[in-house]
């Protein structure tokens, strides 16, 4: 019983945070001058994403009471070992810290059941209304694993939007190419999502909800 409910979990777990995998350190990448964050708190739909098979992607960033913490909620739905049946919401919460505040833009992001610590999260670019670019790394044992991913605040960005980001990455050493496109069609509401919910006080929830799940198949 016990081993197909830990199945589960890793399926789970890495289908919500997607990475390439490299050699060596973390690229140098410049972060968005001028950032402030206060502008970019609120729900964000996830246009591209680094190699993902998740779907109907959002974040929300929201300010907490202690200065320059913040938390970041990502909502995705996907299939549970690809059965269609099985397909539901999940919710991964996250905090976000500003080492140092004369550069806002280049953050810390530490998410539960994350052994490996702590990883960059650097703003690249964003008008705070319509597109933002975020870019994450973080350092493994012989190398490093990155993130880039395409912001909207609605469900839709331009083509010149895009290419814009994208060329952005690009000139970062990012391979654009890599990023999965995100459907936003036909997404469910979010709020009172089923499945899965990783939050950092109750890890502790993530055996119960899968283990009903399993009940199910």
């Amino acid at each position: 019983m016990y081993w197909p409910v830990l199945g589960v979990v890793l399926a789970v777990c890495g289908s919500v945070v997607s990475h390439t995998m490299h050699l060596g350190k973390c690229p140098v990448v410049e972060p968005m001058p001028g950032f402030e964050m206060k502008q970019l708190l609120g729900v964000w739909y996830v246009i591209q994403k680094t190699s993902t098979g998740s779907s109907c992607i959002t974040y929300n960033f929201t300010a907490t009471e202690e200065p320059g913490t913040y938390e970041l909620e990502q909502v995705s739905q996907h299939l549970i070992l690809g059965l269609t049946p099985l397909k539901h919401d999940y919710r991964y919460t996250g905090v976000l810290t500003v080492p140092d505040p004369s550069v806002p833009a280049r953050m810390k992001v530490r998410f539960p059941l994350n052994v490996a610590g702590s990883a960059s999260y650097i703003v690249l670019a964003t008008d705070y209304t319509t597109y933002a670019a975020i870019f994450t790394c973080q350092s493994i044992l012989f190398g490093h694993r990155r993130s880039a991913t395409i912001l909207s605040r609605t469900k839709e960005l331009d083509k010149m939007y895009l290419d814009k980001l994208r060329t952005k990455l690009s000139s970062h050493g990012i391979n654009p190419f890599d990023l999965s496109i995100i459907s936003q069609k036909e997404c469910p509401k979010h709020e009172n999502a089923d499945g899965v919910e990783y939050v950092i006080e109750a890890g502790k929830k993530v055996y119960n909800k899968v283990h009903s799940v399993v009940r199910r198949i």
